[in-house]
């Protein structure tokens, strides 16, 4: 009987020890730094455990959800969307997100990455509809950070924030492919045309302008000869005016002597025949220069 009622007692030692034991392995726990723990009691929402050492009531609350925060990338995504201007353009997406509030979204939405791909697909081909095509190939920067801009907002009823979403490429179907190449082929030969054409009005232009030059220099030289000519009149005529027609006189007798000086000098001239009135006009200067002398 003794024995019984020691091993009665030592039974009951060792469950009470197994329930603390079991109490503080279900009350205390321990959460990773790159989660969150989503805590139910009775099945509703009791708490939402951060990283370290965290105390729960035991066989009362359970841990529910064990919620990763890290950043995670959704598959690359490809769509077909039409630009304002009626052009079909294959795109293909890039999302990076994390969960913030893990309690939004395991009682919010059930997949939550086939959510937002949806809400991606949708924001991509509302934001393409609204531009040309022109506009979604050189502003790719400017609609990303639209696209962005507009699934966060979406999703923030998820407990979710969207740090990522880029618009990775932008892809036509062949005909398309094939005639704006035509279209740029034409582009390139129209302004290949209009550059040859203002090369040549450019030649035109210049020439005119050459001609011209010569043409103001020409006339300026012939103003300058003719300047020149008649400041010799005016001196020959003040001379005349001074010293009578004996000055005339003088200065047609040398120019006669210089211009038969310069005959004399030329090559093989031996013997030169003088005119009658030439000596008379060597007379008459050496009678000037003598008068003058």
């Amino acid at each position: 009987m003794p024995f019984d009622f020691i091993g009665g007692g030592t039974i009951v030692l060792l469950l009470l020890a197994l329930f603390i034991i079991l109490s503080i392995f279900l009350g205390v726990r321990i959460v990773p730094q790159s989660q969150k723990f989503v805590v139910e009691r009775f099945g509703r929402l009791r708490a939402v455990l951060g990283p370290g050492i965290n105390l729960i009531v035991p066989f009362i609350d359970t841990v529910a959800h064990k919620v990763s925060i890290l950043e995670r990338q959704l598959p690359n995504q490809q769509q077909d969307a039409i630009t304002s201007d009626n052009v079909l353009v294959q795109v293909e997406t890039s999302v990076f997100y994390r969960i913030m509030e893990p309690e939004k979204t395991v009682y919010r939405i059930r997949d939550v990455d086939a959510a937002i791909l949806t809400t991606v697909a949708g924001i991509v081909r509302s934001e393409i509809g609204t531009m040309e095509l022109d506009e979604v190939q050189s502003n790719r920067a400017r609609l990303t950070q639209k696209i962005g801009a507009s699934i966060a907002d979406v999703v923030d009823d998820w407990g979710i924030q969207v740090t990522r979403a880029e618009l990775l490429d932008v892809n036509l179907d062949e005909a398309t492919r094939a005639a704006m190449l035509q279209q740029l082929n034409a582009e390139r030969a129209r302004r290949a045309a209009v550059t040859e054409a203002e090369g040549k009005r450019r030649a035109v232009e210049l020439a005119a302008d050459g001609e011209l030059y010569a043409a103001e220099q020409a006339a300026k030289a012939k103003r300058i000869s003719a300047d020149a000519e008649a400041y010799a009149t005016g001196v020959i005529a003040e001379a005349i005016a001074r010293n009578g027609l004996e000055a005339a006189q003088y200065q047609i007798a040398i120019a006669q002597v210089e211009a038969m000086k310069n005959v004399a000098e030329g090559a093989g001239k031996q013997t030169i025949v003088l005119p009658a009135h030439m000596i008379d006009a060597f007379g008459d200067a050496f009678k000037l220069l003598k008068g003058r002398g």
